[in-house]
């Protein structure tokens, strides 16, 4: 998949650069992003040098692991980071925020203007957020983006080398006023 650039009133979303590797890197020294997210811990330079040098350009090479930089419009730094992995029809979406940029709302205006490219470009008819058990950031994010939080799934995902039990929620096209590029008919319909 082509690379693509995303705006929002506020941000920039861009695929992350090897110039990204020292915002990367002091970002994820945050004990939050190490507890909540799969990033390793310790995060040392090399992880964000493998992500930033390897990873990001063999998930856009592929366009299943596609990740974005989420910077401010105004030239300012890395608020945080967004991606969405998938190749059928069901995306799942992650993201992180850096500390001193909590609270703004950005990851929220990330998250909205990521699952709308997705809907509208990749064919997806559902995208899935999960976040451990007990992530409130996490969920707060998703839930102020439209998600409906599902339940509960045990054992929903793989942190650290730990099956740990997950919040799910999804986000459907109808949910912010898009087309499904396939119908849906609700239980019960």
């Amino acid at each position: 998949m082509e690379p693509v650039t995303l705006t929002t009133e506020r941000l920039s979303l861009r695929p992350f650069t090897l110039d990204d590797t020292d915002a990367v890197y002091a970002a994820c020294q945050d004990p939050d992003i190490q507890r909540w997210t799969v990033v390793p811990s310790p995060y040392e330079r090399h992880h964000a040098e493998d992500f930033l040098g390897r990873i990001v350009p063999d998930g856009w090479r592929t366009g299943y692991d596609l990740d974005f930089a989420v910077l401010l419009r105004a030239g300012g730094p890395l608020v945080g980071a967004v991606g969405v992995r998938g190749h059928s029809g069901v995306w799942e979406i992650g993201f992180w925020t850096a500390r001193e940029h909590r609270g703004g709302g950005y990851a929220t205006e990330a998250v909205v203007a990521l699952a709308r490219w997705t809907f509208t470009t990749t064919g997806c008819t559902r995208l899935v957020w999960r976040a451990e058990v007990g992530n409130t950031g996490s969920r707060t994010v998703a839930e102020k983006a439209g998600f409906t939080v599902e339940g509960v799934q045990r054992a929903g995902l793989v942190n650290k080398g730990t099956v740990r039990d997950a919040w799910i929620g999804s986000l459907l096209p109808s949910d912010l006023g898009l087309p499904s590029p396939v119908p849906y008919l609700p239980a019960g319909s």
